[in-house]
């Protein structure tokens, strides 16, 4: 029995939809894109872990040392200018991670300020930084050292100020020289015991003192905002520090 053409023609367009909807079926359904990351609340405090890591990075790359070498370079430019036109010039400096670096106690102890406790694991932590002073290994930082071998050369005066306190004086004073620091005015540390709302409250006065001895100040440098804040000095130089605090 012959078709007519018309339903010939609509069976041929059945075929077709059927084999458009078994292609359909059969082809790979596309992934739906995943979920954007929500963005961090806008007054969240930076992210401790990705901090130290940056801390780390930052150190290890050589850029700490470029950025210790470049406000070190600063100061020794101004040292040179001013030292040859005052009676009795003198430079202040920290000591702790400005003169002396405390590197691998910052990171056995993984960024902690960890006071007391032993340091026998060294170099994994924790140690404390009380016994990690005693232990006076810490290595001088060649470019504050440069400086201080500068200010010598140049007649002026060093005096370190630090927020170590009275019983670590051997133990520092015996750290200070074997890197080379041994030819300093005075070594300033607070009493057992004391507690300062800020470094500044202790270190500020002593520059005054300093000062009333009949040096005039042209140079303080640390790494620390408060080993610097409170005047008695021409200028100041803050070393880099992203690794710790201290008010």
């Amino acid at each position: 029995m012959e078709r007519s053409p018309r339903a010939g023609a609509a069976a041929l367009a059945c075929l077709a939809l059927l084999a458009a909807a078994s292609a359909r079926a059969e082809a790979p359904r596309a992934e739906a894109p995943p979920p954007s990351v929500p963005a961090a609340p806008p007054d969240e405090p930076a992210n401790v872990g990705d901090a130290k890591r940056a801390a780390t990075a930052y150190h290890e790359s050589g850029r700490y040392a470029r950025d210790l070498a470049a406000v070190a370079a600063q100061a020794g430019a101004w040292i040179r200018e001013r030292a040859p036109a005052v009676a009795r010039p003198a430079l202040v400096l920290d000591i702790d991670d400005t003169a002396l670096s405390n590197w691998e106690i910052i990171r056995a102890d993984d960024f902690g300020r960890v006071f007391g406790g032993p340091c026998e694991a060294l170099p994994e932590g924790p140690c404390g930084w009380v016994n990690w002073d005693l232990m006076g290994r810490s290595p001088a930082l060649a470019p504050t050292f440069s400086l201080y071998n500068l200010a010598r050369a140049s007649g002026v005066a060093v005096f370190f100020i630090t927020g170590r306190d009275e019983p670590q004086r051997s133990a520092t004073e015996r750290n200070l020289k074997e890197q080379g620091y041994g030819d300093h005015a005075d070594l300033d540390m607070p009493a057992f015991g004391s507690r300062y709302a800020s470094a500044a409250d202790f270190k500020a006065p002593r520059r005054a003192a300093i000062e009333a001895a009949g040096y005039t100040i042209i140079a303080n440098v640390g790494d620390q905002p408060s080993d610097l804040a409170g005047g008695h000095a021409e200028r100041a130089f803050l070393l880099p520090n992203p690794f710790y605090r201290i008010p």
